[in-house]
């Protein structure tokens, strides 16, 4: 394994937990309100739907979609060749003291 899969690895492992705690507690708030059938569950289930749907699609791309993308743009840096680095020029005053 290279070290940057490897830190990738460590990074997604050290998210899991606080997002997972994270995702839970706001569905455990919203799905009684997808359940519900009493006086204004119509208006709240329009709220919590897109509540719900942006808690998963946050995690998914946290969890997936980040690190996928860092590991491609590490790789494609890895591969392009570095410019020489520039000599800097030396001023006469330099060049006398």
């Amino acid at each position: 394994m290279t070290a940057t899969a490897d830190r990738q690895l460590t990074g997604a492992v050290e998210r899991v937990r606080p997002k997972m705690m994270t995702v839970a507690a706001i569905m455990a708030g919203l799905l009684p309100i997808m359940w519900s059938h009493g006086t204004g569950a119509e208006v709240m289930q329009r709220i919590a739907v897109p509540m719900i749907g942006g808690m998963v699609s946050s995690t998914v791309l946290t969890l997936v979609v980040i690190p996928s993308i860092y590991a491609v743009v590490k790789q494609l840096s890895l591969r392009l060749p570095r410019p020489a680095p520039r000599s800097r020029a030396i001023e006469p005053e330099e060049a006398i003291s």
